[in-house]
C-alpha cells in the first residue's frame, strides 16, 4: 500500500536511513565515518554528503577525522575518487552554509 506524499523519494531515503541506524551497533562517529567512506567509494554527489553534515557535527567529528578517512580509503578507491569526494564535501558544506545564511536572513527580516 502506498502513502501519498509530495516527496516520496526523500521520504523513502529518510526511512531507509532511520532503519539502518536503528539496526546498526556502531557508535555515531563511526557510523558517519563509515557512511562518508561509502559515499566517497561510490562517487556520490555533494547532496549525498549534505545529509551527513548535521549528524557529523552532532557526533563530534572534526575535519581531521574526515581527512583521515579519505587518506585511509585512498589506496582502495583511488586518487580520483578521493579528490572528487573532497570537492563534493566542500560543495556540500557550501550548500549548508548558504542555507544557514538564508535562514538567518529570513529570521532577521521577520523580526523587522
Amino acid at each position: 500500500m502506498s502513502i501519498a506524499s509530495e516527496t516520496p523519494v526523500l521520504d523513502t531515503l529518510a526511512a531507509m536511513t532511520v532503519d539502518s541506524i536503528e539496526r546498526c551497533g556502531l557508535a555515531p562517529d563511526m557510523l558517519i565515518l563509515t557512511r562518508i567512506a561509502a559515499l566517497a567509494a561510490s562517487d556520490a554527489p555533494p547532496i549525498s554528503y549534505l545529509a551527513h553534515i548535521d549528524p557529523a557535527l552532532r557526533a563530534g567529528l572534526t575535519a581531521d577525522k574526515l581527512q583521515d578517512v579519505l587518506v585511509a580509503i585512498a589506496p582502495i578507491v583511488g586518487t580520483a575518487r578521493v579528490m572528487t569526494a573532497a570537492g563534493n564535501i566542500a560543495g556540500a558544506l557550501g550548500i549548508a552554509i548558504a542555507v544557514a545564511d538564508a535562514e538567518l536572513e529570513a529570521e532577521a527580516e521577520a523580526r523587522g
